[in-house]
């Protein structure tokens, strides 16, 4: 038998919509792989890069470099000038430090009250010299001096306000006064001190301010420390104390 073709079928399928492959308006030259044609795969769109031009960096370390080498040098010009400066005023003047020595200490008081209060006066001759040749000096307000047994203050006083010129020795007699509370037992170490050693070492303080005078000009105001250690015989009153040894030691402070 032979295989016949239905008439239903056929007309059926051609009757049946399809999907073209290529669109209907595509020319045959323009056929390609389905797969590849653009209306499949959609062109990608470029991307637009912008060429940014980056500026030049900053020279930052060049200006900072700068600015440390004037500095550096500013000081290093200033140190040299300040150094000639110095050492043509110490070569002009020849500037030496003044000598202070504690010559005479009188008990003017030294009694113990009842309630155990210690009331001490001292007068206290000094002596202060210039050596200085050119350099005069002023001795300013807020000055101090005072006597003390080991750390314990004894009086306190303070110096006139004077000025002292050249190659001048000047001699002070300073009162100093003092009140100790619940003073027996420094009472009874002192007269202990006396006893067994036959002497009794005091301390004598001077905080002084002063001012330098080189010609007609006047310097900065500058402070000093004297310390002197005295050795005496004796803490009686109303005598004239011996001094058997004393040294003062003098620094300045700017």
């Amino acid at each position: 038998m032979t295989d016949r073709t239905h008439p239903a079928n056929d007309l059926e399928s051609q009757t049946k919509p399809t999907i073209p492959l290529y669109p209907r308006n595509i020319s045959k030259s323009d056929r390609r792989d389905p797969l590849q044609h653009e209306y499949f795969n959609p062109p990608i769109p470029k991307r637009k890069f912008q060429v940014r031009h980056s500026l030049p960096p900053k020279k930052k370390r060049s200006c900072c470099c700068r600015f440390l080498c004037c500095t550096f040098t500013i000081l290093l010009i200033l140190i040299i000038a300040i150094s000639i400066t110095i050492g043509t005023l110490y070569l002009v003047f020849r500037p030496k430090l003044p000598k202070y020595s504690v010559d005479r200490l009188r008990i003017a008081q030294f009694n113990l009250s009842d309630n155990n209060n210690l009331f001490v006066t001292f007068d206290v001759t000094v002596t202060a010299r210039n050596p200085n040749k050119k350099i005069g000096i002023y001795y300013v307000s807020g000055s101090n001096i005072s006597a003390l047994y080991k750390e314990t203050e004894l009086c306190e006083g303070s110096l006139p306000n004077f000025y002292q010129g050249h190659r001048n020795i000047t001699v002070l007699n300073l009162p100093l006064t003092g009140q100790t509370q619940d003073a027996t037992g420094l009472v009874n170490t002192l007269q202990q001190q006396l006893q067994e050693k036959g002497n009794l070492p005091l301390n004598i303080k001077v905080n002084q301010n002063v001012r330098v005078k080189i010609g007609k000009l006047k310097l900065f105001r500058v402070k000093f420390r004297v310390r002197c250690e005295v050795v005496v015989d004796s803490l009686g009153a109303d005598n004239d104390i011996s001094i058997s040894d004393s040294s003062c030691k003098f620094k300045l402070r700017l």
